[in-house]
């Protein structure tokens, strides 16, 4: 069976589903839901600007229709990643198009998690019988297109029941106990999204929006912002963009050397959390993903910039601006400092590899 099953290059283990699969899933909705709802929201605000420019208008209305587009095959374009992710022979992958599109249909707001769940299963057993037929062409496709169905019909809707549920109790408690919850989902969201897993696809799975996504924009804000400012001895410019808006999972090979390097960020993220949702009511109303992106592309901010429709005033722009760019910085310069004068953190230890 070990023979079989590596050959099969079938590896059941949290590294191959809970890292590579889960990091996959998160770059399929990357380059679907949310470019998506980025190009869309785009042509909308635009169009508001343009509205009496008729050229200029339909330009924009073009990119509202290409965002939608874009945003309804998100449970393809995630299995495919998925598919890809796990070394599934092109048969395979082709065949994950539909059980992607099952799984997110049938899994409503959680879709995405059965998406990934459905998506594995059905992957391994196509890859399981691929290319031991002669009639390899109907063979595989079939086995991976029809046991995804099933599974999906089966389980996606609890799958997706449950991970919506998660998500309410979340964004409930986050309403009674702004504070303490405030803590607990900025610094859990924070450290998801620079470990090497999704926190984007977490915070759309359990739909994660309102008070809650706030605090969430907060802590990855605080991980992003917070290595970009830390690491600047050490990366200069170079690194202050590529971990401030693209991502602090480049410190993860640091990280695993020295864990320690990691707790400036987090500690920021648990201070600006609260400070999110108990001083500024910071709140995440536009899609659940925009929660876990933080200043990836900015895309945190447009989700909360989306949520407001137009109705904030300027307490609003500051807590915003706060949140996500200032006191992340500011805390972690000054605790960067305490930790390297302390000799905790040394020069060259968030050195990233060119």
């Amino acid at each position: 069976m070990k023979a079989f099953l590596k050959r099969k290059k079938i590896d059941i283990s949290w590294k191959s589903y809970g890292i590579k699969a889960m990091s996959a899933m998160a770059q399929g909705l990357f380059a679907s839901l949310l470019i998506g709802t980025i190009v869309k929201t785009l042509g909308e605000q635009a169009g508001k600007a343009v509205a009496d420019i008729n050229g200029l208008k339909h330009i924009c209305d073009w990119l509202v229709d290409i965002g939608a587009f874009a945003q309804s095959i998100a449970g393809p374009a995630m299995a495919v990643s998925i598919a890809v992710a796990l070394q599934a022979p092109s048969l395979v992958v082709f065949s994950a198009v539909a059980v992607g599109y099952t799984a997110n249909s049938q899994g409503g707001a959680g879709g995405p998690l059965a998406v990934l769940l459905i998506t594995i299963v059905a992957v391994e057993f196509g890859k399981a019988v691929s290319m031991e037929t002669k009639i390899d062409i109907l063979v595989t496709p079939f086995v991976t297109v029809v046991l995804g169905g099933l599974l999906s019909i089966w389980t996606a809707p609890s799958i997706g029941k449950a991970a919506n549920y998660v998500g309410k109790v979340t964004m409930w408690a986050t309403e009674q106990q702004p504070f303490l919850m405030g803590i607990l989902v900025s610094v859990i969201i924070g450290i998801a999204l620079t470990l090497p897993i999704s926190s984007a696809a977490i915070c759309h799975s359990f739909g994660l929006i309102g008070l809650a996504g706030g605090a969430a924009v907060a802590g990855c804000c605080a991980q992003m912002v917070g290595f970009a400012v830390l690491s600047f001895k050490e990366n200069r410019f170079g690194g202050l963009v590529s971990q401030g808006i693209g991502t602090s999972m480049l410190q993860m090979g640091n990280i695993a050397k020295k864990p320690v390097i990691w707790l400036p960020p987090i500690i920021a993220s648990a201070i600006t959390g609260p400070i999110a949702t108990c001083l500024f009511k910071l709140r995440m109303d536009g899609p659940a993903i925009s929660s876990g992106m933080g200043t990836c592309g900015f895309v945190g901010q447009i989700g909360v910039i989306t949520g407001w429709n137009g109705s904030a005033g300027w307490i609003d722009w500051v807590g915003l601006l706060l949140i996500s760019f200032v006191l992340p910085a500011i805390l972690c310069f000054v605790l960067g400092r305490i930790f390297r004068a302390a000799g905790i953190i040394k020069d060259g230890d968030l050195k990233l590899e060119d």
